[in-house]
């Protein structure tokens, strides 16, 4: 006689496989997503609250090195131009630029 076979279990498994290969189909269009941002400008006013300036070179009271693209808040990838933060929804920063709420990205 076979063992009856557990319906439930072998539905679960289904459901983890698919859910483990859409990943990657889930995440692409984020990525699509933060390089189609516009960008912020130094006239928006939460920039002109933050200090944000698009070059950090320009910028008065930023730490040698400090940029955009070093920084916590920074979502683009490494070295990209440009890519969403944390601090301006729905807008994308350049990555050589810099604000008032620098953080370091932890080691």
């Amino acid at each position: 006689m076979k063992p009856p076979i557990d319906e439930s279990r072998r539905r679960l498994l289904k459901s983890v496989t698919l859910g483990m290969a859409l990943i990657p189909v889930a995440a692409a269009p984020l990525q699509v997503l933060a390089a189609d941002l516009p960008l912020v400008t130094e006239d928006d006013p939460t920039a002109k609250a933050l200090k944000y300036v698009a070059d950090a070179s320009k910028a008065t009271g930023a730490k040698a090195g400090s940029k955009c693209g070093n920084c916590a808040l920074y979502q683009g990838g490494a070295g990209s131009a440009q890519g969403g933060c944390l601090l301006f929804p729905g807008k994308a920063v350049k990555s050589t630029g810099w604000c008032s709420s620098w953080a370091a990205k932890p080691s």
